[in-house]
Parts: C-alpha cells; sequence; structure tokens
C-alpha cells in the first residue's frame, strides 16, 4: 500500500517540479506579465488534469466493478433533480474559480497607461517597421539569413530564419507601449518570452506593452499568415541596460543625421554603370527578390516579371515612380520612404539592365529627387 502511495505522488506532483524544463511546455518568458501567464497556464491545465483524472477513474471503476457480467443493473435516476442539479453547478463553480485569475491577467495585458516609451509598430509585406514616438527614430527591420541557407546552397545558421539586420532595441525596467498597425494585410507581431502576440490590421490601431527586467536578445515571428513570405518576416528584440539605451539612442540619432548628410552628397554625384548595377543588385536582393525573384521572373498570376516588364523596359520617369510611389490595390509597396534617392536610382537601373533588358539606360539619386519635386 506505501508503495502504491508513493507512486500516486510521484505521479501527481513531479509534473510540477519538471514542468518548468520540459520542451513542450509553454515558455515562462522573462516578464512579469509572461510569468503570470504561465501560472494561469499551469492552473488551468493541473484543473484539467484533475477532472480528467476524477471522470475517467470514475468510469475506469465502474466498468470493471459494474459490468453486466457480473451481474450489475444500471440504476434509473434520470428523474433525480439532486443530481442535475449536482452536475449543473460543479461545472459552472469550476468555470468561475478558473475565470478570476484569468480576467486578472487578462486585465493586467490590457492596461498600456503610464508607458515610459511608445513604439509603432507596422508590418507589411515582409518587413517591420519601428517608430520611436519620444526618440525620433524609425528604421525597418528585414530577414537576414543569406538567401544561400534558404536556397539549401549552405548550412543553415543558428538563428536561421530568426535574425534581422536591424533589431528592436527596447532598455530594461521600462514599460514600453506598441501601437500595431498594418500598410497591407493582417500581420501579428509575437514575442513568446514577453507574452506579447498582437495582430497589426490595415486601418486599425492596436495596443500591447512590455516591460522587460533582464538584458538579451529576445526573438519572435509573425503569428498571422500573410503571404507567400510569411515564414521569412522575424521579429528580433534587443533589450539593453538603461543606460547603454539611451546611448543607443544618441547614436542612432547621429547615424540618421549623418545618412540625411550622406543622402544629400548623393545628389552631386555621377555613378558609373558598373557602380549603379553593383549597388542596385544589393537592394533589389534584399527588398524586390521576395516577390519579382533573383532571376526577375516573378511568379505569374502573382507577382509580375521584371525582364521584358513593359514598365521596365518603358519611360523611366514611369518606372522611378512605380518604385517611389508603388501601386495601390497591389502588393506593390512605395519604397520612396524606404529607400534613399541613391538607392531607388541604383535599383531602377539595375532592373533595367539585368537579366537581358539592356536598356543601357542609367538613373542618378538627381534624377530620383527631381522626379519628386
Amino acid at each position: 500500500m506505501k508503495q502504491l502511495l508513493y507512486c500516486l505522488t510521484l505521479f501527481l506532483f513531479s509534473p510540477i517540479a519538471l514542468s518548468a524544463d520540459m520542451p513542450l511546455n509553454m515558455t515562462q518568458g522573462v516578464t512579469e506579465i509572461s510569468g503570470r501567464v504561465y501560472e494561469l497556464h499551469m492552473i488551468i491545465l493541473y484543473i484539467c488534469c484533475a477532472i480528467g483524472i476524477i471522470v475517467f477513474g470514475i468510469m475506469i471503476y465502474s466498468m470493471i466493478n459494474h459490468r453486466r457480467s457480473k451481474g450489475a443493473v444500471a440504476a434509473n435516476f434520470h428523474e433525480s433533480t439532486k443530481v442535475e442539479i449536482a452536475w449543473t453547478l460543479i461545472p459552472f463553480v469550476i468555470l468561475i474559480l478558473m475565470a478570476i485569475p484569468a480576467t486578472k491577467t487578462l486585465i493586467a495585458m490590457e492596461d498600456p497607461s503610464n508607458a515610459d516609451i511608445t513604439i509603432k509598430v507596422t508590418g507589411s509585406q515582409w518587413k517591420w517597421h519601428y517608430s520611436y514616438f519620444d526618440h525620433d527614430i524609425e528604421f525597418y527591420s528585414l530577414l537576414s539569413t543569406p538567401r544561400e541557407q534558404i536556397q539549401g546552397a549552405e548550412e543553415k545558421g543558428e538563428n536561421y530564419l530568426l535574425e534581422v539586420d536591424k533589431p528592436l532595441v527596447i532598455p530594461t525596467n521600462r514599460k514600453v507601449r506598441f501601437l500595431m498597425t498594418s500598410e497591407d494585410v493582417i500581420h501579428s507581431w509575437w514575442v513568446p518570452a514577453f507574452a506579447v502576440k498582437k495582430d497589426a490590421n490595415p486601418g486599425f490601431i492596436n495596443e500591447a506593452w512590455t516591460r522587460v527586467d533582464k538584458p538579451g536578445t529576445y526573438r519572435g515571428q509573425c503569428a498571422e499568415l500573410c503571404g507567400k513570405d510569411h515564414g521569412f518576416m522575424p521579429i528580433v528584440v534587443e533589450v539593453l541596460p538603461e543606460a547603454e539605451f539611451d546611448k543607443w539612442v544618441v547614436i542612432q540619432q547621429q547615424a540618421a543625421a549623418a545618412a540625411e548628410q550622406q543622402a544629400q552628397a548623393a545628389l552631386s554625384k555621377t555613378l558609373t554603370m558598373d557602380e549603379l548595377m553593383a549597388q542596385g543588385e544589393q537592394v533589389y536582393l534584399t527588398r524586390c527578390a521576395a516577390c519579382h525573384q533573383p532571376n526577375g521572373m516573378g511568379l505569374p498570376g502573382a507577382f509580375p516579371a521584371m525582364k521584358d516588364s513593359p514598365i521596365v523596359m518603358g519611360e523611366i520617369s514611369a518606372h522611378i515612380d512605380m518604385v517611389v510611389n508603388g501601386k495601390p490595390g497591389t502588393a506593390m509597396q512605395a519604397f520612396g520612404n524606404q529607400l534613399t534617392a541613391g538607392e531607388i536610382a541604383a535599383v531602377v537601373t539595375y532592373e533595367r539592365n539585368a537579366w537581358g533588358n539592356n536598356t543601357g539606360d542609367t538613373v542618378q539619386a538627381a534624377d530620383v529627387e527631381q522626379h519628386g519635386q
């Protein structure tokens, strides 16, 4: 009997001790909210397990000890008011007990008030745009996994499809408020370690928040099926100590000022065809190849080909306008606020002379700037 009780105790309580280390269990995260969500998850899980043990235990006991072969006769209590009240009230009480901690947690998750920092998160196919309202900083965050790894030509890295060129940076010990929206379709900004998962809907603003006490790098993904490259839309958040974050803000502001100076200086430069093609290829592979493919052939029925395209082979001004302003009602985004005039000039030149197009046209940054005036 003692051995049976020991085994039963071990069976009931070992999951509690090991739950945090189980690879299939929910992550505990690194924030207060994520910890509360994890605790709520475990409470509900154990309530469900207890209900399952009781219900299936009674079923198994009844099947063994009240089977027909033993001469058992089924009892008739269909008109028992007491039984019907009991099996109605007991589940009701259990649901109330489950709803109380769940409601408290949900209220806390939906309270972005008194934030120290506000960041607008805009999803688009297939990248994230971050705008720091309090620091006049904004940038796009794109997948940085080499295309060779994606195509299987190279061995996959440690953070395959979970690495970006510019991560979101936030400080420790400060409440960060997120404003979520989208430029095209529905996306979902999800970082499991923060217990933050919020849809980014076009034309709407959703709110979320986090407060992280532990510095580090935390990764997530778009959690809403948003198109062909949905799986290539990772999220990386760098959490820095407060002093380091303040230094990062200054560095970013200085870098933005330097980039503006470089963009202005580029307007007076005239690059050669080779220079434009080299720079344009880099821009194309980073920003355009996801839709139009690296070989410029596009995807029939979804994304038009660049090779022999009427836009590419037509007037230069129309080509520049398409890249700068996009095409409403389609997946073609406006890159005027994403790329510099020099980058747009280079990619337009590349598209007009790659894959056998060979128009011989070159476009300079000054041409793009003049087009926008």
